[in-house]
């Protein structure tokens, strides 16, 4: 089952929440009411999944749907990404897409929630967590850094979002050139090819991003140039910090993120890279379930 729910985010900015989780038999306990059709009895808990940059609720999908046997679990597509409203001039700051996870954990019903972040996800689920403690029951940061990133770093980007060959002919062309073929790529990664081909989306002349590369530089200013580490000091729920192995946040500062958090805790993914979800999603998946299992009520 998948079912899309409407939230309305800051400024009105219209945001495309999805549930994949299978439909609950005989009012079981995924059944919420006016949500599900259920018969009164609630999950667990509620679970909100945001992805990362350039990324779409869909990428949760399969986590999502494992999560749904004891949670009421929900994906957001963020402004910017996937089904969500796509405003040209923004705004695209952390201020924006803190304020929308808050209104759909409050809209949803999910708070006291737990929130799984991958990336730009993981960012914004820490810092509502800081921000508003009473909706947040724990937090998992997935290959998110807490330092600033640095000029250097948004420039190879902008160089990297012009070297994209688009239009692609196929989608089997995505799947190649982001996953054997970008030359930014250490070793081939099917993984990464499945992760690019599902946000993109066929046009007159091919298939292109659904999202604005322009507008994901400028979301991505915001941890280029500021670091968030005061915001890990104010999460005072359970927090799990989880890397891939070859990801992009480095052992030795995903390790001073759990020092530094109040609540943290450490989960490392042999195997996997930044998209570590996509890359080990079983061991990824236990890692996060044997957290919740033990910070959310049963």
């Amino acid at each position: 089952m998948v079912r899309r729910i409407d939230v309305t985010g800051l400024s009105g900015v219209r945001l495309a929440a999805w549930e994949f989780g299978d439909p609950p038999k005989d009012g079981g306990p995924s059944a919420t009411p006016g949500v599900l059709g259920g018969t009164g009895e609630r999950p667990a808990g509620g679970v909100l999944l945001l992805h990362g940059l350039m990324g779409r609720a869909s990428h949760w999908a399969r986590t999502a749907r494992r999560l749904s046997a004891r949670y009421r679990a929900v994906a957001l597509d963020q402004r910017g990404h996937g089904r969500s409203d796509k405003p040209a001039e923004g705004p695209y700051d952390r201020d924006a897409f803190v304020a929308d996870a808050e209104a759909a954990v409050e809209q949803l019903g999910l708070g006291p929630v737990a929130l799984i972040g991958h990336a730009m996800g993981a960012l914004t689920a820490w810092q509502l967590a800081a921000r508003r403690p009473d909706l947040v029951r724990a937090v998992v940061i997935a290959d998110m850094r807490a330092s600033a990133l640095g000029e250097r770093s948004q420039r190879e980007w902008e160089n990297w979002f012009r070297s994209w060959p688009l239009p692609f002919a196929t989608l089997g062309d995505v799947r190649r050139w982001f996953g054997e073929e970008d030359p930014i790529l250490e070793r081939p990664s099917r993984a990464r090819g499945e992760f690019y081909a599902e946000v993109m989306t066929e046009r007159s002349d091919g298939w292109r991003p659904v999202f604005s590369r322009r507008q994901m530089l400028t979301a991505r200013e915001t941890w280029v140039h500021d670091a968030h580490w005061e915001e890990l000091t104010q999460v005072r729920c359970p927090a799990l910090v989880v890397r891939g192995l070859d990801g992009e946040l480095g052992r030795a500062e995903a390790q001073e993120m759990v020092r530094v958090l109040p609540r943290g805790r450490y989960a490392e993914v042999d195997g996997a890279g930044h998209l570590v979800h996509y890359d080990q999603p079983d061991v990824w998946q236990g890692a996060v379930e044997c957290f919740l299992h033990e910070v959310m009520p049963s």
